[in-house]
């Protein structure tokens, strides 16, 4: 029987933009995690991933910047890329759309398609501008919205009311490109039958009884709308030309070639590993599992429309398991790459500890339901449970081997560990977890390794235990090292940096990590342990790259452009869905603004009505989940306790601080 083969992808991030944590709770991080923990299972995983590079969203990026689309691609997909390395996310190969290897795969397999006659031509009406010589997509036209009468809706949607649009439902369309006033002409595009597979989808479905609720629950929902048949060229200059004669200025739609990206990817990583063939046994091999991890916005393109694609074209296996999450939420407010509401990876990385990163997101992983990410979690995270819990039985084992045991392990007296054995048992529980998706329990267990582990040094009571019996005293400190060892196992899949520091400081830097091991007496007798090293120091203060900044020297002439003044509070209100974010309307002096402030956890909107408060009256205007803030106020805080900056005697509004 042949072996067990894993495929596991990851999401095509958009090339248009900074990988956020929104992105690496949703579609990155749980899929590392899953493949790092088979292959200390050592099974047989190749991980794909790679920039998705076509599409009008880049061709307007380009646009406005005035730089090709390729200089736009580049950009994101370096930066993205060195993002994943430096979360310690370790794809087999990390590809691109763009790449010529996914330009004939995607043709190749539209090919496949056409020939079997699967493909419906249809004729259009689009706007054509005779100005630019082409027929314009949707993104490239703006206009006057049918509903509302904004005057900058674009031809899929209105910002201003969230209406979907068609280019022809526009009032007084125009060209983004030259500003010139298309006309209304003819096309003809290929379609994929998508209708004609939604007996075929319901049916393979049905049989998928470890799928996730929310995702079987968002399919069923698509089955009792009806699928309908998707358009699979349009006329665009960016992207995978379509191989037809007569087709010339149409590309390949996007949603269907991107997903091919996993293919081609694969046929690229073998290519390089000098065997070019091999990527068969994987795509077209029924012991493979596919395993596409997505955020559930990708939900009907991996689990439906890409799953037909695939029935369509023969050959190649279906998806096992597409084990999507909810959205992380940051503060209450949807992470957003297109509205800059989030964290960006390359921005947080320089910050904290990447496994400190690993721990926090995982910790609050959208498996089932959209979950809520708060910065706080950063310094909490790591001073009560990675410092508190996991770091602290690591470090009073060390030392104490360093101080009672001169630096080295020592010996025991039989082979046999009650506690080594309780451990093991808890290795089988994470595993459950893991072979289920449940990565949030996967976590909480792997720390009750480390909570046990704490108990057993407690109630073993060494630094008593050692004044009598020396011996026994040794076995204890040598179970608790053997603990520390099958920790640095267990801990790899989220927190892969923290482990190799785990084995360095045991003097096990050679080891290959087996999940099997966990549990075992793994360290030899008397050999000396490496440095020791704390692994999660405490963080004092949540300082951002911004608080860092302001801690520099300013000149007189800087701080003068700062506009202090004293506000009068005329209305204030809690932001729904946010823990922390308070709206105040504000007044100084014969002008009013608005400024949204996270102080809901120290004062109620009632407190604050009518109080003078100090505020920055001069800062550029942002927004705070989708709300507009016009200024800053001042506040005091130590710790947990926050204060608000006032006066000691009444003043008018809009007066000047000094």
């Amino acid at each position: 029987m042949d072996k067990k083969k894993y495929l596991i992808t990851s999401a095509l991030p958009y090339a248009n933009g900074y990988i956020h944590l929104g992105h690496i709770a949703g579609a990155y991080l749980p899929a590392d995690i899953f493949v790092k923990y088979k292959r200390l299972k050592k099974e047989d995983v190749i991980f794909i991933c790679g920039s998705d590079e076509h599409g009008t969203a880049i061709e307007i990026s380009a646009l406005k910047e005035k730089v090709t689309p390729k200089e736009i691609i580049d950009r994101y997909h370096f930066a993205n890329k060195r993002a994943f390395e430096e979360l310690g996310i370790e794809f087999d190969i990390y590809s691109r759309t763009s790449n010529e290897i996914h330009h004939k795969t995607s043709q190749e397999f539209f090919l496949n398609l056409y020939n079997k006659n699967l493909l419906i031509k249809k004729s259009e009406k689009q706007l054509y501008s005779e100005k630019d010589k082409k027929f314009l997509a949707d993104r490239f036209v703006e206009g006057t919205c049918p509903i509302c009468g904004y005057e900058e809706a674009r031809g899929d949607q209105c910002e201003s009311c969230g209406s979907n649009l068609s280019p022809l439902e526009l009032i007084n369309p125009k060209s983004k490109i030259s500003g010139d006033t298309p006309v209304i002409k003819e096309s003809i595009n290929f379609y994929f039958p998508l209708e004609k597979f939604q007996k075929k989808l319901e049916d393979w479905i049905s049989q998928k009884t470890n799928w996730k609720y929310n995702v079987k629950n968002y399919c069923e929902g698509w089955f009792k709308t009806g699928l309908k048949d998707r358009a699979i060229t349009r006329d665009l200059e960016w992207g995978v030309k379509v191989p037809l004669e007569g087709y010339e200025g149409k590309v390949i739609y996007v949603w269907f070639e991107a997903p091919i990206g996993y293919i081609s990817a694969t046929k690229e990583l073998f290519i390089q590993r000098g065997n070019p063939e091999k990527w068969k046994e994987y795509w077209c091999d029924e012991n493979t599992k596919l395993i596409h991890f997505i955020g559930k916005d990708n939900i009907v393109f991996h689990a439906l429309v890409f799953p037909a694609m695939l029935m369509a074209h023969g050959e190649y296996i279906l998806p096992d398991n597409v084990p999507a999450n909810e959205f992380l939420n940051l503060e209450g407010g949807k992470l957003s790459k297109s509205k800059g509401h989030g964290i960006l990876v390359k921005d947080v990385v320089k910050e904290y500890n990447p496994d400190l990163v690993r721990y926090v997101v995982a910790s609050n992983l959208p498996e089932n339901k959209d979950s809520d990410l708060s910065i706080d979690d950063f310094k909490i995270k790591n001073n009560n449970e990675l410092a508190g819990i996991l770091g602290n039985f690591i470090n009073r084992t060390v030392v104490f081997a360093k101080n009672k045991f001169n630096n080295k392990i020592p010996a025991r007296q039989n082979n046999e560990s009650e506690i080594l054995k309780t451990i093991k048992t808890q290795a089988d529980i994470i595993e459950k977890c893991y072979e289920s998706f449940r990565f949030r329990d996967a976590l909480n267990e792997t720390m009750n390794i480390a909570r046990i582990a704490n108990k057993f040094f407690n109630d073993m009571e060494p630094w008593n235990v050692i004044k009598t019996d020396v011996n026994k005293c040794g076995e204890i400190i040598n179970d608790c090292l053997n603990i520390c060892y099958s920790l640095a196992i267990a801990i790899y899949p989220i927190l892969p940096f923290t482990s190799k520091k785990i084995l360095k400081i045991l003097n096990e830097t050679d080891t290959e990590l087996d999940w099997n091991k966990i549990g075992n007496i793994n360290l030899k007798e008397n050999r000396e342990l490496g440095e020791n090293e704390i692994l999660f120091p405490q963080i004092e203060n949540n300082n951002t790259t911004e608080d860092k900044e302001m801690e520099e020297e300013i000149s007189i002439t800087e701080f003068q452009k700062i506009k202090i003044k004293i506000a009068k509070v005329i209305t204030c209100e809690k932001i729904p869905n946010s823990k922390k974010l308070l709206k105040l309307k504000i007044k100084i002096g014969d002008k009013e603004k608005q400024i949204v402030a996270g102080i809901a956890e120290h004062y109620l909107p009632d407190e604050l009505i009518g109080k003078s408060i100090v505020v920055v009256s001069n800062m550029k205007k942002t927004k705070l989940m989708g709300i507009d803030s016009e200024g800053m106020l001042l506040a005091a805080k130590k710790d947990d306790k926050l204060v608000l900056l006032s006066t000691d005697k009444p003043i008018d509004d809009g007066a000047d601080v000094n």
